[in-house]
């Protein structure tokens, strides 16, 4: 059996070919790369837009239910939490790697460019980067918003209950009636009068409530304070 003879020429050229397909794919692989580039800085562009969007036309069926929140769910929360509810472009913390991966993916499953991002957080999320729990949503419409993702810890579980006296003036002053009986019943009886100890007790109660009352409005002006169903969609800091 006679070997067959190498021909240079064609080891040449299939030796081109080779690098030519290498160059292709290395292209092709930079093309790509390129493509995804552009998509993420489009995307943390469109979060830093304060451009306010009615709706983003989601393919509903491909929709998870359960991450879908009406206008009136996300005031209740806030409000119970002392949360905001603001366009991302007033989040001054980092929007992770994840959540871009998320928003990705979903454009590139309903054949859209998603806009219009919210983001449910505490206050000094939108002032100062802290470790808390954003919430980043999107409208689809009606008043309705889907959550895209959540990174950072969980709220304090007791926050709920810190928040309350700021929901309304009468849950704070209720607090404030609380507060000044506990720290009238540490007043030693018969301080101020070896006689008539109701009417003693009643009398420093009086002021020990004028006197918790005044630190708690002089501290709602200084710091320009408010109720959290004034604030939960306020993008002013003194709100």
């Amino acid at each position: 059996m006679l070997l067959r003879k190498t021909n240079i020429e064609e080891k040449l050229s299939r030796s081109k070919k080779d690098v030519v397909s290498q160059e292709k794919v290395l292209d092709e692989v930079y093309l790509l790369l390129n493509k995804e580039a552009q998509k993420e800085e489009r995307i943390a562009k469109t979060l830093t837009e304060n451009r306010e969007t009615v709706y983003n036309n989601f393919i509903f069926d491909l929709l998870e239910t359960d991450k879908i929140f009406h206008i009136s769910q996300i005031k209740e929360i806030c409000i119970d939490y002392r949360l905001r509810f603001l366009n991302s472009k007033y989040f001054k913390g980092k929007i992770p790697d994840e959540a871009i991966a998320k928003i990705k993916h979903l454009e590139k499953q309903h054949g859209i460019e998603i806009k219009g991002f919210k983001i449910i957080a505490p206050s000094r999320l939108f002032k100062l980067e802290d470790k808390d729990d954003p919430l980043l949503l999107v409208p689809i419409g009606n008043d309705y918003f889907y959550l895209i993702h959540k990174w950072g810890n969980d709220l304090h579980p007791l926050r709920k209950l810190l928040m309350w006296p700021f929901k309304n003036i009468s849950n704070l002053t209720a607090l404030v009636l609380l507060l000044s009986y506990f720290i009238t019943l540490m007043v030693p009886q018969g301080l101020f009068s070896k006689s008539g100890a109701n009417t003693e007790f009643w009398i420093i109660y009086f002021f020990m409530f004028k006197s918790v009352a005044a630190v708690v409005i002089f501290y709602g002006f200084a710091k320009g304070k408010n109720f959290n169903p004034a604030i939960w969609n306020s993008k002013y800091f003194n709100a």
